[in-house]
C-alpha cells in the first residue's frame, strides 16, 4: 500500500492523470466530430479535410517560425532572470506577429491558387484560405503563449488551456458541420485553434502582464540566434512532412482513388486520438526535463522512466483497439467505413514503434542537435515516400500503412543506435 501511495504522490502520476482526463476528453470530442463527418462529409470529404490538415500544419509552423520547442526551452531556463524573460517574449512576439501578418496577406489575396492547390480543380474552396488569414495571427499567438506557459513548468493550466481549446473546438464544429456540410467541416478545422488564444492569454495575464513587458527595445537578434536552431528542426519536421504526407495523399488519389484516401485519412484521424496521450505527455512533463538534463545519466533515466511507466500502458490501449475495430467503426463512423478496418493491424504497429522513437527524438530538440536531426528526419520522409509510392501499388491502400509501420521501425532502430550512450 505504502508503494501504490507513493506512486500516487509523484508528480508524474499527478500529471498523467490529468492528461488522462484531458485526453478522454479529446477523445470523446473526437468521437462526436468523426461520426458528424462520417454522416455528412462521408469519405471524400475526409480526404479534403485530410490535405486541409496537413496544409495547416506546415502553416503553423511557418507561422510561428518552428519556435515553440525554443521557447519552452530557453523560458525554462530564463524563469528567474527577468530580465532575459522579457527579451524572449517581446523578441518572439513581435518577430511572430510579424511574420502571421505577412501570411496572412498572402494567403487573402491568392486564395482561389491555395484552393486549386490542396483540393484540386473540382474543389471551389478560396473561403477557406480567407478565413484562414483572418484567423492566422490569433492562431500563431496562441502557440506562443501556450509554449510560454509551458515554459514556466505550469504544467496543469498547459492541459487544463487543451481541455478548454477542446471543448469550444466541439462547438464550433458541430455547428459548422451541421449547417455546412463539407465546408463547415474544413472553415472549423482553421477557426477552432484560433479561439485558443483567449484561453492562453487569460492564464499567462495571471503571472504577469503580458503587454505590459512587450516593448521594442527588448528586441534581442541574439535571442533569435538561439531559437533559429529549433527554427530549423522544426521547420524540417512540421513543414516537409505535412508537405510529403500531402504528396503521398495526391499519390493514393491518382493510384486507388479519392474513397481509398479518405479510408487512409479516417485511420489518421483514429491514430491521432489515442498519440494524443504520448505527444502531449512528452511534450509538457518529458520534454522540460531532456533539456534540463547536465548528463547521459540523468537523461538515461528520463529515457527508461518513459519506457517502463507510459509506453507498456499504452502498447495494452493499442491491442485492446485493435479487439474493437469493428465496434469502433461501427460507433465512431459509419458501416460505410468498414474497409478501415483492414489498416488497424499496421497502423497500430506503426504507432508502437513510433512512441517508442518519439522520446528519443526529442532528444534533438532538447540538445538543439540540429544536423543529426535534420538528417534523420529527411531520411526517414524519404523512406516513407519511397515505400508508400511501391506499396500502394503492390496492397493497395494498406500498403500506405505498412510504409508507415517499416519507417517508424528504422527510424527507431536508428535512434536507438544514435543514442546508445545515453540508453544503455
Amino acid at each position: 500500500m505504502n508503494f501504490i501511495k507513493k506512486i500516487i504522490q509523484t508528480n508524474l502520476f499527478k500529471i498523467t492523470s490529468l492528461n488522462s482526463l484531458s485526453i478522454l476528453l479529446k477523445i470523446g470530442i473526437g468521437f462526436i466530430t468523426s461520426k458528424l463527418m462520417a454522416v455528412f462529409v462521408g469519405p471524400t470529404g475526409m480526404a479534403l479535410v485530410g490535405n486541409l490538415r496537413n496544409f495547416s500544419s506546415s502553416l503553423e509552423s511557418i507561422s510561428t517560425l518552428g519556435f515553440s520547442n525554443g521557447i519552452v526551452k530557453y523560458v525554462a531556463e530564463s524563469k528567474s532572470d527577468k530580465d532575459q524573460l522579457q527579451k524572449i517574449v517581446s523578441t518572439v512576439f513581435i518577430s511572430l506577429l510579424a511574420v502571421s501578418l505577412a501570411l496572412s496577406f498572402i494567403l487573402y489575396f491568392f486564395a482561389s491558387f491555395w484552393s486549386i492547390q490542396i483540393f484540386g480543380n473540382s474543389f471551389n474552396y478560396p473561403i477557406v484560405f480567407k478565413a484562414t488569414a483572418l484567423v492566422l495571427p490569433w492562431y500563431s499567438m496562441s502557440i506562443f503563449l501556450l509554449s510560454l506557459i509551458n515554459g514556466l513548468g505550469k504544467f496543469k493550466a498547459v492541459i487544463w488551456i487543451n481541455i478548454l481549446g477542446n471543448t469550444i473546438g466541439l462547438l464550433v464544429s458541430i455547428y459548422m458541420i451541421l449547417n455546412f456540410k463539407t465546408l463547415g467541416a474544413l472553415l472549423s478545422i482553421v477557426i477552432s485553434p484560433a479561439l485558443l488564444f483567449f484561453a492562453t492569454f487569460y492564464f499567462i495575464n495571471k503571472d504577469f502582464k503580458f503587454f505590459k513587458i512587450i516593448r521594442f527595445r527588448y528586441l534581442d537578434l541574439f535571442v533569435l540566434k538561439n531559437l533559429s536552431s529549433y527554427s530549423l528542426m522544426a521547420l524540417v519536421s512540421s513543414v516537409l512532412g505535412p508537405l510529403v504526407y500531402l504528396a503521398i495523399r495526391k499519390n493514393v488519389i491518382g493510384t486507388v482513388g479519392l474513397e481509398q484516401a479518405g479510408f487512409w485519412e479516417t485511420i489518421t484521424r483514429i491514430s491521432n486520438y489515442y498519440m494524443m496521450f504520448v505527444t502531449t505527455i512528452l511534450s509538457i512533463y518529458f520534454f522540460p526535463k531532456l533539456a534540463a538534463a547536465t548528463s547521459n545519466h540523468e537523461t538515461k533515466k528520463i529515457f527508461w522512466s518513459f519506457y517502463k511507466n507510459i509506453l507498456p500502458p499504452f502498447v495494452i490501449v493499442l491491442i485492446v483497439i485493435y479487439c474493437t475495430r469493428f465496434f469502433i467503426i461501427k460507433v465512431l463512423l459509419t458501416d460505410e467505413f468498414l474497409p478501415v478496418s483492414t489498416l488497424f493491424f499496421w497502423q497500430l504497429a506503426g504507432d508502437a514503434l513510433r512512441a517508442a522513437s518519439w522520446i528519443l527524438g526529442f532528444q534533438f530538440f532538447a540538445k538543439k542537435m540540429t544536423r543529426a536531426f535534420i538528417i534523420s528526419e529527411i531520411v526517414s520522409l524519404v523512406v516513407l515516400y519511397l515505400f508508400s509510392s511501391w506499396l500502394v501499388t503492390i496492397f493497395g491502400i494498406r500498403g500506405v500503412v505498412m510504409a508507415q509501420a517499416l519507417d517508424n521501425f528504422i527510424y527507431l532502430i536508428i535512434l536507438g543506435v544514435y543514442f546508445r550512450k545515453s540508453l544503455f
